[in-house]
């Protein structure tokens, strides 16, 4: 990833200059008065005015509009202006006197997520000299080493999700894991094997995992430091490819699907920049790998299944494996980890997009508490959530009459089912624990605002400013 730097001085490069939405320039000169003031609403955030100036310095000056001036509008202007600079140009943005802290942090993060490409790609990262004029870079010098991890984060969620199926299989992926965790101090990392889930009775991990050559794993980080006395856990999906199984996908349906392991690849990036930020909070993710594939030894429709915590499930669906592998890994932090609270992350239903759109992941929660500061931490972040019910009334639909529950039923409200299934693996930690269902948001069909083509890292931001806060 490359460096952003506070310097005290002009440096070359393209000039990038901040506009406000009541109209004010900060800096510049007549030239680039008149121009921001010649403009189609100057000022609204991200919008980009170039200039180029042939044979005088600077040879091309950008003006970002940063709207109302908050941290979200900066971080809209920083996704301009590196959108303004072909790959390699140095870029140097002035800023205002008096910004505010979390304005830089906001305009160093859209720098950093607005260039991100993935690195397999023929288009690769952007390499390039970005600076930030300022007479107290002192004063912002935290803001940018948080924004840089969490920039960092957001790129390894990215990496990890746009990876080809053809390499991230479970064994691959709890590799990374493993990998990542050793470059830093104060983390550990379990890797349980098939040997170990089929002792442990992981049944819905071993049932989804069962029909690939390449057989499941749960992986388990944890950030723990001294005096920590909050625990939280964090549980990802990661369905490293999902063909649907026996219920098997459509072409279309498919073929994106080595996405459904972004909620594993958003926990596994949040622990890993908690421990690089050093926070005062105990961090577990827990990951459950595995790929859901078609062929002799796929679980089947009509199957029961044993999870962990000892109760069964009836599926009628293997294109709901998600909440199969989710359960097992909630059931075992419930009675294991004693977290004060759980989360968990999804790409679980496509219900989701279907309610909120391509932006926006569904929230679920009994605890208004924990619902309001998750839904704060997104809004401070840019990740969109939406809260919706649990309806107690809705639980009839999971009746089976063969096991405890059903895994898939073929009734409405395909987010909300789901949501209340994962709900019964919870035991008394149901007050304290919320569910992401980001499906929707965590795939972009094209460069857009902060996200480029191809996987998002949903979801990483809103868990370290949950985590910090």
């Amino acid at each position: 990833m490359f460096a952003i730097r506070l310097v005290t001085t002009p440096q070359p490069g393209t000039c990038v200059l901040a506009a406000d939405a009541s109209g004010v320039l900060a800096g510049g000169d007549d030239e680039t008065a008149e121009l921001h003031r010649t403009a189609e609403d100057p000022g609204r955030a991200g919008a980009a005015q170039v200039m180029p100036r042939p044979l005088r310095t600077p040879a091309k000056v950008v003006i970002a509009g940063v709207g109302a001036g908050d941290e979200a509008g900066w971080r809209a202007a920083g996704c301009a202006a590196i959108r303004s600079v072909p790959a390699g140009e140095a870029l140097h943005v002035v800023l205002p006197e008096g910004v505010a802290p979390e304005a830089v942090r906001g305009l160093a993060e859209g720098i950093w997520f607005a260039a991100y490409r993935f690195r397999d790609a023929v288009d690769s990262p952007r390499s390039v000299e970005v600076t930030l004029q300022t007479s107290t870079p002192d004063a912002y010098a935290g803001s940018l080493a948080t924004a840089r991890v969490t920039a960092a984060a957001t790129w390894l969620a990215r990496d990890l999700t746009n990876m080809p199926s053809s390499v991230k299989n479970p064994a691959w992926f709890a590799g990374q894991i493993v990998g990542e965790a050793a470059t830093r101090p104060g983390l550990t990392v379990t890797v349980r094997e098939p040997e170990q889930l089929r002792a442990e009775g992981f049944g819905g991990l071993l049932a989804v995992g069962g029909g690939s050559a390449t057989p499941p794993r749960l992986v388990e980080l944890s950030w723990q430091p001294e005096g920590a006395t909050r625990h939280v856990v964090l549980v990802g999906k990661g369905i490293t490819f999902d063909t649907g199984g026996l219920s098997i996908k459509n072409r279309d349906g498919m073929k994106l699907m080595k996405k459904d392991m972004g909620g594993a690849a958003a926990v596994v990036a949040a622990t890993l920049a908690a421990a690089d930020l050093g926070l005062p909070v105990r961090v577990t993710a827990l990951v459950p790998l595995a790929e859901n594939a078609v062929s002799g030894s796929a679980y089947r429709p009509g199957d029961v299944i044993t999870q962990w915590d000892g109760s069964t499930t009836e599926t009628t669906n293997s294109d709901a494996e998600g909440r199969l592998v989710l359960a097992d890994a909630l059931g075992y932090a419930v009675a294991r980890l004693s977290p004060d609270v759980v989360l968990d992350l999804a790409t679980l239903t496509g219900a989701n997009s279907v309610a909120l759109g391509k932006r926006t992941a569904a929230l679920y929660s009994h605890d208004d508490d924990l619902a309001a500061a998750l839904e704060s931490a997104g809004r401070a972040a840019g990740e969109r959530m939406w809260r919706l019910p649990l309806p107690d009334d809705y639980v009839e639909y999971l009746h089976s009459d063969i096991a405890d529950r059903h895994s898939s039923p073929t009734r409405g409200a395909g987010s909300v089912v789901a949501a209340l299934f994962l709900r019964e693996f919870l035991g008394d930690k149901v007050g304290s624990w919320a569910h992401l269902d980001m499906s929707a948001p965590s795939w972009a069909e094209k460069h857009e605002d902060d996200l480029t083509q191809g996987a998002t890292g949903w979801g990483v931001r809103t868990l370290l400013r949950y985590l910090t806060a």
